[in-house]
């Protein structure tokens, strides 16, 4: 890429500039890595903003080093955390876990699919039939730096590295658009 060919690019721009950002919902910092951390990695290095809230957040050093901003539960409500006020493209990523003890964050997905103008994307298992019903499992091939990156998250916080796998499954709504560098797949 020419250097200063994106700032170049942007200051051209007649109108105002398209921005998205990722907000990501989970439990725990290790279900994020764990679960989606090559995917949220991948979003990340292509310039979108991703802001995790997980409850049990604990050590955020393996979300920094997935270049990943951490907010805090205490300091902003998920309410706020979600606010679509700005203007900005959306995409809501939630991990099953969470879905299932908070209801705020259930009534949160179930106005985004509802909406549909915001992506969404889920992991984990358990998800109930409303939401099964709107979604299709996608593959993202994680990028080699993904994948080195997802390895040295966990090791950050004192956890086991299991090997990283060259793909993260996610269930994501199609009526929205498809996360980067994903494909659909099929079940059975």
């Amino acid at each position: 890429m020419v250097p200063g060919f994106a700032a170049q690019r942007a200051t051209h721009v007649d109108g105002p500039c398209l921005r998205y950002r990722l907000d990501v919902l989970a439990v725990s910092a290790a279900d994020v890595v764990q679960s989606a951390g090559g995917w949220l990695f991948d979003r990340a290095r292509a310039g979108w903003p991703v802001s995790v809230l997980a409850v049990g957040a604990g050590d955020a050093q393996p979300l920094r080093i997935l270049g990943l901003r951490t907010v805090d539960l205490e300091t902003k409500p998920v309410s706020e955390f979600l606010s679509t006020e700005d203007g900005t493209g959306r995409t809501l990523a939630v991990s099953a876990e969470l879905f299932a003890t908070d209801v705020a964050v259930r009534e949160q997905v179930f106005t985004a699919l509802d909406r549909r103008l915001t992506e969404v994307a889920l992991w984990g298992p358990g998800w109930p039939p409303a939401v099964n019903r709107a979604m299709t499992n996608v593959q993202h091939v994680l990028s080699a730096a993904a994948r080195v990156f997802k390895g040295y998250a966990p090791a950050a916080a004192g956890t086991p590295c299991d090997p990283v796998e060259p793909t993260e499954t996610l269930l994501c709504d199609l009526a929205t658009s498809l996360p980067v560098d994903s494909r659909p797949i099929g079940l059975g």
